[in-house]
């Protein structure tokens, strides 16, 4: 999935992305926190679990199919087809292949039986790992007091993650951060994409103006306040 497809399918237009890089401004105006936005159409490709799944599924097909082997004998032995007795049993293995490959390429198009099959486990772990990855590729551990977070969506996995720098992890903990992901994973997936990050973004805000208030008279902005598109 491209970046064009990406925003698509969260319902986010030009005009709103423009809307959450100003709110992610507004909240900067009060902090000197820095604060960073991402998605991520996945944050693997998981290949292994598709073809898992297709194969599991391929043969489940064949099992469901056992019971009407010996009408299909029949059908094949009065057709008056004079071909050799390997043609039937090599119909059915090259039917079953072709079936692996259509169900493979059924689970890379389709994303709800991705979300399906893929354990939680594996999708939790991989969002956490892509987030991670995210975060140094978006400049966030390079503010010059350490004071960056990274406001992290992937939308396969309709999951969301707040990760925080070091020296705004000294100060605020975890707990807090979580209660504003869960509200932003729910409603990311109720289709709220807009109003969820920048609710996120007003909130994150908020929290750090408490502890890291601005200094007017130094206040740069060191991290671009755009919505960051991310690619695998």
């Amino acid at each position: 999935m491209n970046a064009k497809s990406l925003v698509k399918k969260l319902r986010l237009s030009k005009e709103a992305l423009e809307r959450v890089s100003q709110s992610v401004h507004a909240a900067e105006e009060k902090t000197s926190g820095e604060i960073v936005v991402a998605l991520a159409a996945e944050s693997s490709d998981y290949s292994f679990w598709e073809l898992f799944a297709a194969v599991i599924l391929s043969l489940a097909a064949a099992l469901c199919a056992l019971p009407f082997a010996g009408k299909i004998r029949a059908l094949y032995e009065s057709s008056n087809w004079s071909a050799a007795e390997w043609v039937l049993p090599a119909v059915y293995a090259f039917g079953a292949f072709f079936l692996i490959l259509l169900l493979f390429f059924l689970f890379n198009l389709i994303l709800a039986l991705d979300r399906i099959v893929i354990p939680k486990l594996i999708k939790e772990k991989a969002v956490g790992e892509r987030a991670a990855r995210a975060f140094l590729e978006c400049g966030v551990s390079n503010t010059r007091e350490r004071t960056g977070i990274l406001i992290f969506v992937s939308y396969l996995e309709k999951r969301a993650v707040i990760l925080a720098d070091a020296g705004i992890a000294q100060k605020i903990g975890g707990d807090l951060w979580r209660l504003i992901v869960t509200e932003l994973s729910e409603e990311i997936a109720k289709k709220n994409a807009e109003s969820a990050l920048c609710g996120a973004v007003q909130k994150c805000g908020e929290l750090l103006a408490q502890y890291f208030p601005a200094d007017k008279s130094d206040n740069p902005n060191e991290l671009s306040d755009g919505v960051v598109i991310l690619e695998k």
